[in-house]
């Protein structure tokens, strides 16, 4: 499935828009990541636990996202946009939303000579 930020795909024209879609993780801090992180703070650096965090939650919005999509019939999402927010100082949340689309065009999946490829190809 394509997923871009960008309202369209480059070569791929839309040929039907399925509805607005959006994926959420929320993940709780707890208080060895709080204090290590506070360490970080105080002598510099990059919290890496925080970054390896941020990243699984984005991950995990972004799947969502992709899931209800494909439940709507779409092979591609545009215009995500990706939010990040904290509760309480304990807990992060990331949103992932955007437009659910079906595409035409080149199928990069399809096995070469395949009847997927050729149809891909317009032939």
């Amino acid at each position: 499935m394509d997923i871009t930020t960008t309202p369209t795909i480059e070569g791929k024209p839309i040929v039907k828009y399925c509805g607005v879609v959006a994926g959420e993780a929320i993940l709780g801090a707890n208080i060895f990541k709080d204090l290590m992180a506070g360490v970080r703070d105080l002598v510099g650096g990059r919290s890496a636990t925080y970054e390896r965090a941020l990243k699984e939650a984005r991950e995990i919005a972004i799947e969502e996202l992709q899931q209800r999509a494909k439940a709507l019939g779409a092979n591609a999402v545009v215009g995500i946009d990706l939010d990040y927010e904290t509760f309480g100082g304990a807990m992060l949340m990331v949103s992932a939303s955007g437009t659910a689309v079906v595409v035409s065009g080149p199928n990069p999946n399809a096995p070469v000579g395949s009847v997927a490829w050729a149809q891909s190809q317009g032939r």
